[in-house]
């Protein structure tokens, strides 16, 4: 009588463990999502970015929206600019046509990321810029009240972008941590 229960009682915990891994892969997926995965693997790749890096931008920026448009008039999945897109096409020689295009929109994003690593290295730095604008990062970079080298933030004097930063860093460490 005694084995029935203790094997009535293992089988319980094995179902609700089960379960609870099933659930937790649930909402991971629901809370970190990878759509547009091949656009993204092929642009990262192409750009020399992680992958999980760009899937957090996306997740922080648009929720995945590829429609979205923000009240400042940023478009589409990176929640890019015209005048960035334009910036970035004219660098690269164009092709960037409709940044509610999916696939133009996340190859302008990554171009636009790349040339952010070229100029500031650090993930802080270049999701600051991403966010607030290069010629921000800079004046803060030079300014030893928020950086002490030059090259690193100490501290990003604009609550906006310090929470957005902060936001796809968290992004960013679950897509590390949930597609290793």
């Amino acid at each position: 009588m005694l084995q029935r229960k203790v094997k009535k009682v293992i089988a319980l915990a094995l179902a609700c463990l089960v379960f609870s891994a099933a659930a937790a892969v649930f909402l991971y997926a629901w809370y970190a999502p990878k759509k547009y995965t091949g656009q993204v693997l092929s642009h990262a790749r192409e750009n020399g970015l992680e992958e999980e890096l760009v899937f957090a931008v996306i997740r922080a920026e648009s929720n995945f929206d590829k429609d979205a448009l923000s009240r400042a008039g940023a478009v589409g999945l990176m929640q890019l600019l015209p005048s960035t897109a334009d910036f970035i096409a004219a660098l690269n020689k164009g092709g960037i046509t409709d940044l509610y295009d999916a696939e133009q929109n996340i190859a302008a994003g990554c171009l636009y990321l790349r040339y952010l690593f070229e100029r500031f290295g650090g993930v802080e730095e270049v999701l600051a810029a991403y966010n607030a604008g290069e010629g921000r990062v800079r004046v803060w970079l030079s300014d030893t009240r928020y950086s002490e080298d030059g090259k690193t933030l100490l501290h990003i004097p604009i609550e906006e972008t310090r929470a957005y930063v902060k936001k796809v860093k968290k992004f960013y460490k679950c897509y590390k941590i949930l597609y290793f």
